[in-house]
């Protein structure tokens, strides 16, 4: 494999050149560790995913019979390096998205396929834009360009893992690779192509806590599809591991598969965001995210690869991850209070709260009986122990209350 990734490689600096692998003394001292980012977030698309398209038209592009014409269903980092390698070798491409893809993915993907991509709004759901695609494919005779399955897309992945090599330099390998999975493209491709120069202990896979195909899958010992699926991590949020990256991941143990919760990759965002000024999508958080869960303890002195796999990230989300980071950390919460319907009641409690204490939503929700109301009132603050103190003063005045910050159902209805 590896001299057919060596070519895809060469070929590939035609393209675009190769991708930073940058020391972060941020994180480094952090860990007391060599911690080196991988940052796919620098292609010209903003994620690894160009290096799969590439590999696979120039692979059907070279054969004399081969396609001329392309499509493919994606509302992400796929549609946007198809697009790109479109325009690069002149071919014609068709692109599907649902309806609801947010306008800056359909604008992004327009101007990286210029006049060579079209671009067909189809459906409320991935399944109905993808299902569009494939009654296109058979009626015109184009190709579908598979997100993750196939192994021209495996083996364009697995250049990341020859240019961490010879960033590296000869003679230093890592101790730990640690890699975001979604269908599995980038994780079968790295670890493929690192075989017999790194153990299989030394990889770390990660995926969301909404989306763990793969950890499922190795746990099962088969391919698992999710019965439901959290998309908030969308460049990770797949339901099923494709079958050639699961054939090819299936020697890890599921031991080896580290699931993430949403709003901890949050904070890494927030936290890269603010320290390093790296704009960072959910899904290229995810490695980052796992250093944290990990600890300093378990990565002190290790030599240390975290493949950073995209930085696409709409900024309308911001308010969104800012939120789901501070509430992660125990810096914000969402009660529901029964207040007394009588003057000073309010002032009463406003008097418990502490001088880092800051009121970020207050509503009456309703009047529960003539002489109390029900209310719901979001509080932010500087550290979660002011939370306990806030708590005593609530139980000391006898007012009842529930906290819902992790109440599921009440808080996606009410906040």
């Amino acid at each position: 494999m590896k001299p057919d990734v060596d070519a895809a490689c060469e070929a590939l600096r035609g393209l675009f050149p190769e991708t930073p692998l940058q020391l972060n003394e941020h994180l480094s001292a952090r860990y007391g560790a060599e911690i080196y980012l991988k940052r796919e977030d620098l292609s010209p698309v903003r994620s690894y995913k160009i290096r799969g398209a590439f590999n696979f038209f120039r692979k059907v592009l070279a054969e004399p019979d081969g396609a001329r014409s392309f499509v493919c269903a994606s509302a992400g980092n796929h549609a946007q390096g198809f697009a790109f390698v479109c325009r690069h070798f002149g071919v014609p491409g068709v692109v599907f998205m649902p309806v609801t893809t947010p306008q800056q993915k359909i604008d992004k993907t327009r101007i990286f396929g210029g006049e060579f991509v079209t671009i067909r709004l189809v459906g409320d759901f991935f399944d109905q834009c993808y299902k569009a695609a494939r009654d296109h494919a058979e009626a015109t005779g184009a190709l579908m360009v598979p997100p993750f399955d196939h192994a021209d897309i495996i083996e364009g992945q697995a250049t990341v893992a020859a240019e961490i090599v010879a960033q590296l330099g000869e003679g230093k390998l890592p101790d730990l690779v640690v890699l975001p999975v979604g269908g599995g493209g980038l994780a079968s491709g790295v670890t493929g192509y690192l075989d017999g120069t790194i153990g299989p202990s030394s990889f770390l896979f990660c995926e969301p806590a909404g989306a763990p195909s793969l950890k499922r899958s190795l746990e099962s010992g088969a391919v698992v599809t999710l019965d439901q699926v959290d998309n908030f991590v969308d460049g990770a949020a797949v339901g099923q591991i494709g079958a050639l990256n699961f054939a090819a991941l299936s020697r890890f143990s599921a031991d080896q598969v580290m699931l993430l919760s949403e709003n901890a990759i949050c904070v890494t965002m927030i936290d890269m965001l603010n320290v390093e000024g790296v704009v960072l999508e959910p899904a290229g958080a995810l490695s980052l995210t796992a250093l944290d869960a990990l600890g300093r303890e378990a990565l002190e002195g290790k030599t240390v690869v975290a493949v950073v796999s995209g930085g696409n990230f709409d900024f309308e989300r911001l308010p969104d991850v800012k939120e789901r980071a501070m509430r992660h950390a125990g810096l914000k919460k969402y009660f529901i209070l029964r207040l007394a319907q009588r003057p000073g009641a309010l002032r009463d409690f406003l008097n418990m709260l502490g001088p880092d204490d800051d009121i970020a939503r207050f509503e009456y929700l309703k009047k529960s009986a003539r002489n109390f109301g029900s209310i719901l009132i979001g509080i932010e603050t500087k550290a979660p122990e002011n939370f306990t103190a806030l708590r005593k003063a609530f139980d000391a005045a006898g007012m009842r209350y529930q906290d819902i910050t992790e109440n599921e159902i009440l808080a996606n209805l009410i906040i």
